[in-house]
């Protein structure tokens, strides 16, 4: 199973970002996953050089990224989080 990058974006990359990062991080490791994650804030994807293999958002994201955004809100919420680790576990096959 290959390596990926996760782009972690809020509003302003700071607290929101963090929390959904580490319990992806966690998540992550539990799984075995290879992951290096890093956060940003929304007008980071506005660049379109993007060193990540997917986002995960709890902000809208532009359409023109060019890459997976998985909505990171559950991560708040608690609802639909089995989902949205599906969804990233999918991201490595």
């Amino acid at each position: 199973m290959a390596s990926k990058r996760i782009l972690v974006i809020c509003g302003t990359g700071v607290a929101t970002s963090t929390v959904v990062a580490t319990k992806i991080k966690d998540f992550c490791a539990s799984k075995g996953l290879d992951a290096t994650i890093s956060q940003g804030k929304v007008t980071d994807t506005l660049r379109g050089d993007l060193a990540a293999d997917f986002i995960v958002a709890t902000t809208q994201v532009p359409d023109s990224v060019g890459i997976p955004v998985i909505a990171g809100l559950p991560f708040l919420t608690g609802m639909g989080l089995d989902k949205v680790y599906a969804e990233i576990e999918k991201q490595f096959d």
